[in-house]
């Protein structure tokens, strides 16, 4: 297998020929097709996340067809096509596991930083952990639901039902959830990098009522707020956005840290509060939502060989929707 490698943070991904990987019990291996190119990417190849695996390959937004199963898998197939997600092994044993909320598990693994992941030709996952997709749909189009879909809806979701939502950096997540959003009759205020007409545009092309920048405030107070950015300050001005009883919902699993503010900006019961990892419910609900949906992905695709523009491309802002690594045909 062909493989770009983090073999220490802060450097740039290598690439490597090796061995083609054997799943082992419980497991699957899938010739990737694509794999999306996520912000938390970034935050494993420059060290804002500690302790990944090292040697690793990055990547948990994947999309391929399996090619071999390893014992005691049961209802997935050879040639089926499925997607691997971030979150890749929970303990199965801990309060949280046993309590319903296993994106919150003592003992995980997560692709792309505590196992392999799908900046390859190849990658293995636990079965369990996987999630069939049909056939509807390139597999570059797809991938971006792994991720930036998933953990936009369960943003989405605990950001409750109010008419008037604002969205804080206008990225891969932030464009698919703004398509769910207006099918579902709500309103998006996007709020972008200041001066970045570009993403501005692109906000009012997925029907965004409002557009400006980050340090504007929106013409009526919002119901809710999501933070997409990774930019701690933005939580304080998400705050002064937001209604009475409002919502600020932090999606990032990482963020600079948040300046002081004055507790005006909390009070009145306004909610802020941070969204960890998914389940694999959540992964059901949102996949079978966008099955039946119009959700388009804006997808730029690059040769898995230049899995350091992609990242330097998303790091520097220069994407609209979301980068894509296309492994080449063996």
């Amino acid at each position: 297998m062909r493989a770009m490698v983090l073999n220490e943070i802060c450097t740039p991904l290598m690439l490597e020929d090796l061995p083609d990987p054997q799943p082992g019990a419980g497991e699957i291996r899938i010739k990737v097709g694509a794999c999306g190119v996520c912000r938390t990417d970034l935050h494993v190849v420059d060290g804002e996340l500690s302790n990944p695996k090292l040697p690793v390959i990055p990547g948990h937004e994947i999309v391929g067809r399996i090619d071999a199963i390893g014992s005691g898998v049961t209802g997935l197939e050879l040639g089926m096509r499925v997607g691997i997600p971030w979150l890749g092994h929970t303990c199965g044993h801990c309060p949280y596991c046993l309590g319903g909320r296993e994106n919150l598990c003592d003992r995980p693994l997560f692709t792309g930083y505590t196992r392999n992941g799908g900046f390859a030709s190849a990658a293995i996952a636990d079965a369990r952990y996987t999630f069939p997709l049909g056939e509807k749909g390139r597999d570059q189009d797809l991938a971006p639901l792994l991720c930036a879909g998933l953990i936009g809806w369960r943003s989405y979701v605990m950001a409750g039902e109010g008419r008037d939502l604002g969205i804080y950096g206008f990225g891969a997540a932030a464009h698919i959830i703004a398509q769910v959003a207006k099918a579902q009759g709500r309103r998006i205020f996007a709020f972008t990098s200041p001066g970045d007409r570009a993403a501005q545009d692109f906000a009012s092309s997925l029907g965004a009522v409002w557009t400006g920048g980050s340090d504007e405030r929106p013409p009526e107070a919002l119901d809710a707020a999501i933070i997409y950015a990774p930019v701690g300050p933005l939580v304080p001005t998400a705050l002064a956005a937001v209604k009475k009883g409002g919502t600020v919902v932090c999606a990032g699993i990482h963020m600079s840290d948040i300046p002081s503010f004055p507790y005006s900006l909390l009070w009145e019961e306004r909610r802020l509060v941070s969204v960890a990892n998914l389940t694999r419910g959540d992964g059901i609900e949102f996949l079978s939502l966008a099955a039946r949906s119009q959700i388009t992905t804006h997808t730029v695709p690059y040769p898995l060989e230049r899995a350091n523009e992609a990242l330097a491309d998303l790091r520097a802002g220069r994407l609209q929707g979301a980068a894509v690594l296309i492994p080449s045909p063996e």
